[in-house]
């Protein structure tokens, strides 16, 4: 697929189709996100139209990586990776300039086309192969070397959905999941850039961990820790996300 013939690569648009139970598919939630309004907080249902409608033409307001990707990726010999809920694609691009070889999904091809420019102009077209699909029903056909997620708002137990993608690690790879911690709350002021997030899609260290079976994974970082979003005003909010890094035997 060429995006205003710019020579960005190869870009998968596997539209898995949902079924009517999925309201609330995965994506991630960037720490730059639109600021949303009380009303839609209360109302929206996380579906495929509310992800078109929410991303629109959005773009990220810095193209600083995730800081937990960053800290605990930062020394890893480059090799296959999967971003589970890209967004807008800041962290897939960093990745590919590091030398990995990504493979971003999400369930929104707006963002995903103007990632893809972004990524062609940066000279990494072919580092990266954008797919629109829903985690909950898409496979990969091969597994990765590195596996992460940030943020992401799947269509089924949030525990559910952080084994599934686990399961596409690679003997010898890594697994990165980036959360909301459940003691958060998600109690954050309506304006802020982080705006609404169901309780049910928050997290524990120690629950997740209890997941992944000790006689096929030795865990790294299983964690809480500080973060800060920035609204488009450029005003912070301090945020408790989950970390949790671990290694396939």
């Amino acid at each position: 697929m060429i995006l205003d013939n710019l020579p960005i690569g190869k870009i998968a648009c596997q539209l898995v189709k949902a079924g009517p139970s999925l309201a609330m598919p995965p994506n991630t939630m960037e720490r730059q996100t639109t600021a949303m309004t009380h009303d839609n907080a209360e109302h929206h249902e996380f579906d495929r139209d509310y992800w078109e409608r929410h991303w629109g033409d959005a773009r990220p307001m810095t193209e600083d990586p995730n800081p937990h990707l960053v800290a605990e990726t930062a020394d890893a010999t480059p090799g296959s990776a999967l971003d589970a809920g890209c967004g807008t694609g800041t962290e897939a691009i960093w990745l590919a300039a590091r030398g990995w070889q990504v493979t971003a999904v999400d369930i929104t091809a707006a963002p995903l086309e103007q990632a893809a420019k972004r990524a062609a102009r940066a000279g990494l077209g072919d580092r990266i192969d954008w797919v629109a699909a829903d985690l909950v029903g898409w496979e990969p056909s091969s597994p990765f070397d590195l596996v992460t997620t940030h943020y992401a708002h799947p269509a089924m137990a949030q525990l559910d959905f952080y084994a599934r993608i686990a399961a596409w690690v690679a003997p010898g790879g890594t697994l990165l999941i980036v959360g909301h911690a459940a003691a958060d709350g998600h109690h954050h002021d309506r304006g802020s850039a982080h705006g609404h997030h169901p309780a049910e899609a928050t997290a524990t260290a120690p629950g997740i961990t209890a997941r992944l079976d000790t006689e096929a994974w030795t865990v790294v970082t299983a964690e809480e820790r500080q973060s800060t979003v920035i609204d488009p005003h450029g005003r912070s909010h301090p945020l408790r996300d989950v970390v949790v890094r671990a290694v396939r035997k």
